[in-house]
């Protein structure tokens, strides 16, 4: 009886081993998986297009990891075994580049906008940009290291720039932010539940949620956002941590992330 479970067990094993791969194939023939590090914003598209690359390439299984940039920026550096590092601007992972952590050139892959963003409830009564300023009226951001607080340092500027707006707009701004939380995703959240009057995030966000309405900026203030990506050098799966990139970067990556409200990358 003993013998015989010992011989059950050994073909177990040799058929566990096998599944995946083709009649006859080896181990090499086993699905390989890709860890994607991405940015919190791109939550909603990845999960299509990681959908549709394992259509297409069924030897390729991608896995996600999603936060702000720079905290995934962090984890690449103690490193996290990523393959791949999608990054919510130009500058997280040519950081890493430039620390020999992974490899060049950074791939631009996609483009966004900032837009203005409040409960449809609209409990702060924000009708313009200029009562982000108004005393009382809470408003959700960003920590310093996540690339939407730079943006929207950007976007305040500007607005603190027209004809209209009072010298200490900006200063205004920020004595009404009342949470700075760890990426875009968690402005979102707060801001459908009500925890907040509004908050500054991409307009992909914004077309991702029934819960939000946005409030129009003027054209001159637009802030664009560019997405970009590298190859980890660590990887084990270098070579197909390059071709997912590629495929995000063509034709078929782009169509999917058009579909989710992301523009061409500038």
């Amino acid at each position: 009886m003993i013998r015989r479970f010992a011989t059950f067990l050994g073909a177990a094993v040799v058929v566990a081993t096998c599944v995946g791969g083709p009649a006859g194939g080896s181990l090499s023939s086993a699905v390989a998986e890709v860890a994607v590090y991405a940015a919190a914003s791109l939550t909603n598209p990845l999960e299509s297009v990681r959908t549709a690359y394992g259509s297409s390439h069924p030897g390729i299984r991608v896995t996600l990891a999603l936060d702000s940039s720079a905290a995934l920026r962090t984890q690449i550096e103690q490193g996290a075994p990523a393959d791949v590092f999608l990054s919510a601007d130009l500058g997280n992972p040519q950081k890493l580049v430039d620390g020999g952590l992974a490899v060049g050139p950074v791939t631009r892959f996609a483009g966004n906008h900032l837009v203005i963003v409040v409960p449809k409830a609209n409990p702060g009564s924000i009708a313009t940009p200029a009562d982000l300023a108004r005393p009382g009226v809470r408003i959700i951001a960003a920590g310093e290291q996540v690339p939407i607080t730079a943006y929207a340092t950007q976007l305040i500027g500007k607005l603190g720039a027209l004809s209209g707006y009072p010298a200490d707009f900006a200063s205004a701004y920020e004595a009404n932010v009342v949470s700075r939380e760890d990426n875009v995703r968690a402005i979102v959240a707060k801001l459908e539940l009500g925890e907040a009057d509004a908050g500054i995030a991409y307009v992909t966000d914004a077309l991702g949620s029934k819960e939000l309405a946005t409030v129009a900026l003027p054209p001159e203030t637009a802030v664009s956002a560019t997405y970009s990506g590298v190859v980890v050098a660590a990887s084990a799966h270098s070579a197909e941590g390059t071709a997912f990139l590629s495929w995000l970067a063509g034709p078929e990556g782009q169509a999917i992330l058009g579909d989710f409200g992301f523009a061409a990358p500038e």
